[in-house]
């Protein structure tokens, strides 16, 4: 068995502001840092340690990662940063109070932009947009560890994750809709050799599989 954590960075400056953040890189609020510290913390306590980690090229996950894994005393772990993995682009909303875009734009257009699979804010990226960089990636350099027995952390995005979890759980593009991933919070997967998924864990401890 190995394990496969998904976490969403902690939250940002922009996420305190209420702001379109997508490619914009903005760094943690303190309550982002303590959020990924205590992450690190929890998995410490679970017992697990990873063999590899991969994460964006954005600030607030690449110090999300920083802070999981010096919580865990993990700091050794080899991390690739790819731009596979940033958040969603959402183009001419970037930097955008979300509240006042709601009110220029309706709140109706507003959560289709942010929650509709394949219907992109202007000049952005949808959620299949993102999947279609963030999957091919993950296939290719995180799955095969996972299936060698390797225990891996990605640190990542709403979005990149949100496709993520959609291919692992096979999820609908109707079901992923439903699917929010809170900052700073594992999602863990026990995975068996062949790459099902053994079991789940989501805003719980993470389980130990004695490795």
């Amino acid at each position: 068995m190995s394990v496969l954590v998904l976490i969403r960075h902690g939250e940002s400056q922009w996420n305190l502001e209420n702001r379109f953040t997508g490619w914009v890189d903005i760094p943690l609020s303190p309550k982002g840092e303590a959020e990924a510290h205590r992450a690190g913390e929890q998995l410490k306590d679970a017992g697990i340690h990873f063999d590899a980690a991969f994460t964006s090229v954005l600030q607030r996950a690449t110090r999300t990662l920083a802070l999981v894994l010096e919580a865990m005393g993990e700091t050794g772990v080899p991390i690739e940063r790819d731009q596979a993995l940033n958040e969603s682009h959402y183009g001419d909303l970037q930097g955008l109070n979300k509240a006042e875009t709601a009110a220029k734009f309706g709140d109706a257009q507003v959560h289709i932009w942010r929650r509709s699979y394949d219907v992109p804010p202007p000049n952005g990226e949808s959620l299949k947009d993102t999947a279609a960089r963030t999957l091919p990636y993950f296939n290719a350099r995180v799955v095969p560890l996972v299936k060698a027995g390797k225990n891996v952390i990605v640190a990542a995005h709403g979005n990149s994750l949100r496709s993520i979890v959609m291919e692992i759980e096979e999820l609908t593009p109707e079901e992923i809709l439903q699917v929010n991933i809170d900052t700073g919070v594992p999602i863990t997967y026990v995975v068996a050799p062949d790459g099902s998924v053994e079991t789940r864990h989501y805003k719980t401890l993470p389980v130990s599989t004695g490795t």
